[in-house]
């Protein structure tokens, strides 16, 4: 991080910057980025109380995602096209996510203290809202990410594809997409089959991508496919637990198989980027094990499992997200 502009006021600023956050939070529970109108028209239409609304509108103003004139409000472009719930662009399932998290981080210092999460994981508790929240936020940051990623892997002469921990089903639907030839099986829980059978069909592929459930640590996986995809599951799970995620996807792959892992990669002194390390503190968190990881270490752990002729591809992804590759040459039982 650049501490080239640190003074008592920006350390203050990084301190109070969850005030920002809870605002924005709080308009996309609300759903005002969905409506415009005075603050009597948003606090019926919200069910919310005139006096604390108009505090909160006029912060969102003051934030730049609402506009305001006279006593008429209304999202602005940006937040049109992020906030509002009808919108394909739509932001707020991951910012829900975001909120669902708040209560762990503010108890963080119990977390590094005791080594262990302070929640059960997202997959395996929570109410119905928050399993949505996870779900569908997953789908909205695959949205923004897959296009850059599928147009950089070259799956052409590809045949099957596992999906492995794919939730909604996005990437699948994305590879599938671009590569007409290809059919795709999105393995996870049973808890995400309607989310991933609904996005599925909203694309209208289900005739060529279905779901299969299981638990990749503890149940068989699938095989007889030519590529595996891994979006950002190894990060949940410790060394040991890795390592039976990626036995299990080399053992699902054909050899010659193609093997695709996409993570928050650490630079290997562990200490950057920021996103990275600061994502290592929110497995800590939720996860009994999980944490992020350098190329170096994912690089040992894929060559573990028997992946050769291991790159990291030349994408330019945010929040320090890079994707590995892999040839399996050989099938590991």
């Amino acid at each position: 991080m650049d501490q080239s502009n640190w003074n008592p006021a920006e350390l203050l600023k990084l301190s109070g910057g969850y005030w920002s956050a809870c605002a924005l939070h709080a308009g996309v529970k609300l759903d005002l980025f969905s409506h415009s109108g005075t603050v009597a028209e948003l606090a019926r239409a919200t069910s919310s109380d005139a006096r604390g609304l108009e505090m909160l509108l006029n912060a969102l103003v003051a934030l730049g995602l609402l506009g305001k004139e006279g006593e008429h409000y209304a999202p602005t472009a940006f937040a049109a096209e992020y906030l509002a719930r009808h919108s394909p662009h739509y932001l707020g399932y991951i910012i829900q996510h975001h909120h669902h998290l708040m209560a762990g981080w503010s108890r963080l210092d119990e977390a590094v203290q005791s080594g262990a999460p302070l929640r059960d994981r997202v997959s395996h508790a929570g109410d119905e809202a928050e399993r949505e929240s996870f779900e569908m936020g997953m789908f909205n940051l695959a949205m923004q990410i897959a296009p850059r990623i599928v147009g950089n892997v070259d799956l052409h002469d590809r045949q099957r594809l596992l999906d492995l921990g794919g939730g909604p089903g996005t990437y699948a639907i994305h590879f599938c997409q671009s590569n007409p030839q290809l059919t795709a099986t999105v393995y996870d829980l049973p808890s995400t089959r309607p989310f991933a059978e609904k996005t599925i069909a909203t694309f209208s592929l289900s005739d060529r991508i279905s779901f299969a459930e299981g638990d990749f640590i503890s149940d068989d996986v699938p095989r007889g496919f030519d590529v595996a995809w891994l979006s950002h599951i190894l990060h949940g799970e410790g060394p040991e637990g890795c390592a039976v995620i990626l036995q299990r996807a080399v053992a699902a792959l054909e050899p010659g198989g193609m093997l695709l892992v996409q993570e928050f990669i650490l630079d290997d002194s562990m200490d950057g980027p920021l996103f990275p390390a600061l994502f290592s503190l929110n497995m800590l968190l939720n996860t009994p094990h999980g944490q992020a990881y350098s190329q170096g270490q994912l690089e040992a752990m894929l060559r573990a499992a028997g992946v050769t002729s291991i790159r990291r591809l030349d994408i330019d992804l945010p929040n320090g997200a890079g994707v590995m590759a892999g040839i399996v040459s050989k099938r590991e039982l």
